[in-house]
């Protein structure tokens, strides 16, 4: 503050000797190459005096002080799906736009492939930009871990960075490999609060891609908000089995709606399609990943937003600090990766009682997975105390072999059967009764 202070004063006797020297010619304010201005909110000198104006070099360096400082970087991204998706591969894009409108192209460079459903070709591509040197290389989809996970040794000075996953790779010795998720259960269990607060009908239809990842995650919390609110309320889910598929999402949410329900959600960019049912037909739609309001603004009257850009800054400063990896980020409504958006055409009470579900995740009151066992708990005390009951199953040992077309992490057709196995074989006792081999 003193220091601005002293600025000023010099500013203003600066001013009074060209006055009294008879200067009256004004002069241009020049402007930042990139077109880039940043607000600064007036000191209160500032406030005291008029006509006091802030040279650019003092108000470069006020801004400099609330922005990280970087040098620069060359970042790279594949996706599986387009960058204007509205969602999954939508919301890192956005986020990476984000950074480099802040700090100008000459300083964030972003280089992108979409589309990469196969990860055959996704594989090829983030070779091809790691042997570019790209400083920090993502790859935006769990299945695409193997391949990561195969290409770090052979770039030891690369960031590399994958999700929604939680195993950096550690325990095999990469030490160049970050990781992301969201625990989109969070503001999935607040979408489900708000959904039995705004359905007449007492039935919810849900579209859900293929039941892994974040997409699970979500709709597991949408179940339970939804049935915390209002016990007696009838939850539909569907799985297409694909989550680009929108012909499918179209027809899973026009049964939804068939069946009674007056209120849709779902997950992945397969959701287009559904939206597009859902304006059709009038019904209420609640977002995740992105903010789909675009496509359908009457329709889609709440939205669970990722916000990646936190989790990526902290990526590039450890890179540029020499931490090419190590970390397992979490988007989260209490770090604010998790940002709920919501309509102002919903009724206030409605809202209120999503806010105080979004409250209670943050004080840890509310269990984003298990509020809805808790208010349908029955006398039996070792359900009441487990919640969900497990599986068990009585056989004698088995050797079980399966092959593959894709990874058993590809969050699609070979995961769903490989998380089917493994949950035998955790219900039978373990490997010593269910021995399982696979090629992927």
């Amino acid at each position: 503050m003193l220091k601005r202070m002293l600025l000023l004063i010099s500013l203003l006797l600066t001013l009074a000797l060209l006055v009294a020297c008879g200067g009256g010619d004004e002069g241009s304010e020049g402007t930042d190459e990139g077109g880039e201005t940043t607000e600064v909110e007036p000191t209160e000198a500032a406030d005291e005096e008029e006509d006091v104006v802030v040279d650019e070099g003092e108000e470069e360096e006020m801004a400099e002080e609330e922005m990280a400082m970087i040098e620069p970087v060359r970042i790279a991204v594949v996706m599986p799906s387009a960058i204007t998706d509205l969602a999954w591969s939508q919301s890192i894009f956005d986020a990476l736009l984000r950074i480099q409108a802040e700090y100008g192209e000459d300083v964030v460079e972003i280089a992108y492939t979409e589309g990469m459903f196969n990860v055959t070709d996704a594989a090829a591509a983030l070779r091809d930009y790691a042997a570019d040197g790209y400083d920090i290389v993502i790859a935006h989809g769990t299945q695409f871990g193997t391949s990561l996970f195969e290409l770090a040794p052979d770039f030891p000075d690369t960031t590399f960075a994958y999700g929604t996953a939680v195993d950096t790779g550690a325990d095999i010795g990469l030490d160049n490999v970050f990781a992301y998720e969201a625990r989109a259960e969070e503001g999935g269990f607040v979408n489900g609060v708000l959904a039995a607060n705004l359905s007449e009908s007492g039935v919810i239809g849900v579209v859900g891609p293929v039941e892994a990842g974040d997409a699970k995650l979500y709709i597991d919390g949408f179940v339970a908000g939804a049935m915390s609110a209002n016990p007696d309320i009838t939850v539909n889910v569907s799985y297409t089995g694909s989550f680009g598929d929108t012909a499918l999402a179209a027809e899973a949410a026009n049964v939804h709606i068939d069946a009674g329900a007056d209120v849709l959600t779902g997950s992945a960019q397969q959701v287009v399609g559904a939206i597009q049912v859902a304006s059709e037909a009038g019904v209420p739609w609640m977002g995740t990943q992105s903010d789909q309001s675009p496509l359908a603004p009457d329709i889609v009257v709440a939205s669970q937003i990722y916000d990646w850009q936190p989790t990526l800054m902290d990526i590039i400063i450890n890179h540029q600090e020499g931490v090419l990896g190590g970390t397992a980020y979490q988007l989260t409504l209490d770090n604010g990766g998790l940002v709920m958006q919501y309509g102002e055409a919903l009724p206030a009470e409605a809202v209120a009682q999503a806010e105080a579900a979004a409250a209670g995740i943050v004080a840890g009151s509310i269990d984003a997975f298990s509020a809805a066992s808790v208010i349908n708990a029955v006398p039996d005390e070792e359900e009441a105390a487990g919640g969900e009951e497990e599986m068990v199953l009585d056989i004698e040992p088995i050797r079980i072999a399966v092959v593959m077309p894709s990874a058993t992490t590809d969050l699609a057709w070979s995961q769903s059967i490989f998380d089917s196995l493994l949950r035998i074989q955790e219900a039978a006792g373990g490997e010593a009764v269910v021995e399982i081999a696979f090629t992927e």
